[in-house]
Parts: structure tokens; sequence; C-alpha cells
């Protein structure tokens, strides 16, 4: 979708031969993601820990394996997984050492919330296969969860797309709460695999039923996911991404069906 978010059209090291002298952006200055002012964001979080809400803090979207890709470009990047470049494992150094600064500020700050976003999946599997995930992306992700974990805060983990084959290995690194999408990875797949093992954040779908379906499809579509992944005890969370396209009346049923169903456990 043209406009929605920017995307990388030249790759800084699309050639090895400029690795010397790569760096990463100041992590005191910049989050990855553009400037920011960590004094002014330690008192944002301290306004909304003093009215008794959440402290939340993060990785920009894309913080590992997107990031290497946007580096070296989404085919390079897997030729380098595949014949361990030896270029690489410094490389992915430099990422984690930077992303490493962000989680110790939000740890220093306080946060009791810790989100760690970066999409893994395409329509039918992961954009990169398990074996490559777990000798090349997991451990870092591991090395940045562990200081979230020892300090006490929720470890929340986003990605799109069908993740079925790395759900075990993300789960290992201490993810409590999982975002990922609902028809992509099958509702009864999702319930079975992680429903009272770990709070399912819900991504409900906007592919297909929500921009194309009937109000009514819409309500039995959260009816269904409500009934089959929550309980009494609780463990689920559900998130909407609105985007253009969506007619005026789905968007209407969806906001009723949440409120409808919310409380169906109480």
């Amino acid at each position: 979708m043209e406009g929605m978010v920017g995307s990388v059209t030249r790759h800084a090291l699309a050639d090895w031969g400029d690795f010397n002298g790569f760096s990463a952006p100041d992590p005191a200055v910049d989050s990855g993601k553009g400037l920011v002012d960590w004094k002014q964001t330690a008192m944002n979080i301290a306004r909304v820990r003093s009215a008794g809400h959440l402290t939340m803090g993060g990785l920009r979207h894309g913080y590992l394996f997107q990031t290497l890709a946007d580096i070296r470009g989404y085919e390079n990047l897997l030729f380098d997984m595949a014949d361990s470049h030896p270029n690489l494992p410094r490389l992915i150094e430099i990422v984690e050492d930077f992303n490493m600064a962000i989680v110790q500020r939000y740890l220093d700050i306080g946060v009791e919330w810790m989100c760690y976003p970066e999409d893994l999946g395409m329509q039918t599997g992961p954009m990169i296969s398990p074996a490559m995930f777990r000798t090349f992306v997991k451990p870092s992700y591991e090395r940045l969860m562990k200081p979230a974990r020892a300090a006490g805060s929720v470890i929340h983990m986003h990605s799109d797309g069908r993740v079925r084959d790395l759900l075990d290995d993300l789960i290992d690194g201490g993810v409590h709460v999982i975002n990922l999408q609902d028809l992509v990875n099958g509702i009864d797949w999702i319930r079975d695999k992680l429903a009272g093992k770990v709070c399912i954040d819900l991504d409900i779908d906007r592919q297909r039923i929500t921009p194309s379906g009937t109000p009514q499809q819409i309500d039995a579509l959260i009816r269904e996911e409500v009934t089959k992944l929550g309980s009494q005890e609780g463990g689920l969370m559900m998130i909407y991404g609105l985007y253009p396209g969506v007619p005026l009346e789905n968007v209407k049923a969806l906001m009723d069906a949440m409120e409808r169903y919310a409380g169906f456990y109480s």
C-alpha cells in the first residue's frame, strides 16, 4: 500500500567492501527510528506511572532481522547466512549492541513492559528458515530480552505473517505476550499451541473479512476468537490495525463486536 511506511531503496552494505568504518547511530540521541530525547522520554513515562497506568518501552519495529535485511538487502542477507560469511557475526553484533543500549535506557527509566516487534512471517511461512533463525537471530533475541526479564518487565513479542515454525523458538526467549495474526496462522492452531501457555495478543484479520466481508461475518469472527482463545482466567488481548479501504459499516461492526464480547467471560 503506497505511502504507509518508508522503504529502503539503497542498502548501506549492499557491498561488503563498504564494511570498514560502518557504524550504528548513537543510541544516546537516536532510537533507530529518529532522534530521541531520553530526558523527555523519562519524564513522559514518569507521568504515565504517576497516573497509575502501565509504563512501556521497546525497540523499533524490525529491530534485528529486518534491520539486517535493510542494511544488506534481503537476498544478500540470506546468502550471508547460508555461506556463514565471516563479516556477518560482527554486523549482527553492531545491531545488537545498539539495541541493547536502547533496552537498557528503558529499563533504567523503570518500564514495566518491553516490546520487541519484528515481522518474521509471510503468507505461507517465515521469511527465514528455522535453522537460520536459531543460528543467527534467536541468540540475539534472548540476549536482548534477558535484562528485561531480570528487571521483572513483561516481554511482548510481535510478528506479522505465518510464524508457526518459529513459535517455539520465540517463546523459548522468555516471551510472556505474543502478538500474532489470526487467520494466517489459524485460530484453532493458535488455540492448540498457545492458549493457556502465554498471553495471546491477537492481531485481528485485516486482509479478508474486515475489509471485504459482511458485518455479520465480522461479528462471527470476533465471537469465534473470544470463545476459542479466551478464558475465565484471561490470557487474551485483541488489537486491530485499521487501514484505508475498510468500509465504514465494517469498522462499526468490528467496534461493536469488540465491545459486545469484551465481557464474554465476566
